[in-house]
């Protein structure tokens, strides 16, 4: 077996430059799965609908819509806006000193908007924008509705988040760093630094013994939608490690003050679920890590 293959990584595709959806087939999904050694992803993609041999947009839209549902309720439980939040304070007040606003927060493959639309709730402030940017276009209109039904003052754009007319303050992302493999997660980061953002804070599974088990046992429980069994158990094995993410993350010209949080091993890591890959200018370091108060003991070593 080769690389683990989501499946809603193979069911949409991209024009990388226009965004334009393009059609995808639906053999050509399935034989990658099987051919992948992956028959349980396989049986799930040949139950989505299609015209001919094209995927059904709107199936897999809503395929995606069910499963995101799901991702939130997980996110949830597993108090992923608190964990967010807690890096963000001292930050945010470096920022008001020096004059910044508004202070825009991205939050990159935002998918239904949970985190933003949190953090725009419990942390409504006029010099902040909150603002979550996705690929799909309908995970995006999801979040839209329901930022509007709570009456929350949040943006989501379908877009690149390195593409935006005025470029982030802060950048984060929950879930997001293990689909990218490879040199691909080298220029995300590289990406990232020429945006030149104060900050980023980049949240993922953290892998460990436990982590397939875990993930396979609570999805199976707490998720109906076949796809969200699939790949949240797929994305636990596909979870990248510390020494990965220092290699991808390295700063080579010194100006970001990079580390891992929530790295350390756990003696029970199902009590860990997430890690993270952080960074701050160094103007801003002293300031950010002082203000952190304790939970400045959760970072790692340097990068």
């Amino acid at each position: 077996m080769g690389e683990l293959w989501e499946i809603s990584d193979l069911v949409v595709d991209y024009d990388p430059h226009t965004l334009e959806r393009r059609p995808v087939s639906r053999s050509k999904v399935v034989s990658t799965l099987r051919d992948n050694g992956q028959r349980w992803a396989a049986r799930i993609a040949e139950e989505i609908p299609s015209s001919g041999d094209i995927l059904d947009p709107a199936a897999v839209d809503e395929a995606l819509l069910r499963a995101h549902a799901e991702i939130q309720r997980l996110s949830e439980e597993f108090c992923q806006e608190r964990r967010t939040w807690l890096l963000l304070p001292p930050l945010l007040q470096s920022l008001r000193e020096r004059g910044i606003s508004p202070i825009r927060v991205v939050d990159v493959g935002c998918g239904i908007g949970y985190v933003i639309r949190h953090l725009a709730r419990e942390h409504n402030a006029d010099d902040i924008e909150w603002i979550g940017v996705d690929l799909n276009q309908s995970l995006v209109g999801a979040a839209r509705r329901l930022a509007a039904e709570e009456d929350i003052d949040c943006q989501f754009h379908h877009t690149n988040a390195f593409s935006l007319d005025r470029p982030a303050h802060i950048f984060l992302s929950s879930g997001l760093l293990h689909h990218f493999r490879g040199e691909a997660l080298n220029e995300f980061f590289a990406e990232q630094r020429r945006r030149r953002p104060w900050a980023f804070f980049h949240f993922d599974i953290q892998p460990s013994w436990a982590s397939p088990i875990g993930a396979f046992l609570f999805h199976r429980v707490r998720c109906i939608e076949a796809l969200s069994r699939h790949d949240g158990y797929c994305s636990a094995l596909r979870a990248h490690g510390g020494e990965v993410l220092r290699q991808a993350a390295d700063d080579p010209e010194g100006e970001y003050f990079v580390r891992l949080f929530d790295n350390r091993e756990a003696i029970v890591p199902v009590f860990r679920v997430m890690h993270a890959v952080v960074g701050v200018r160094r103007e801003l370091q002293q300031s950010w890590q002082s203000g952190l108060g304790r939970v400045a003991q959760r970072l790692g070593d340097r990068i």
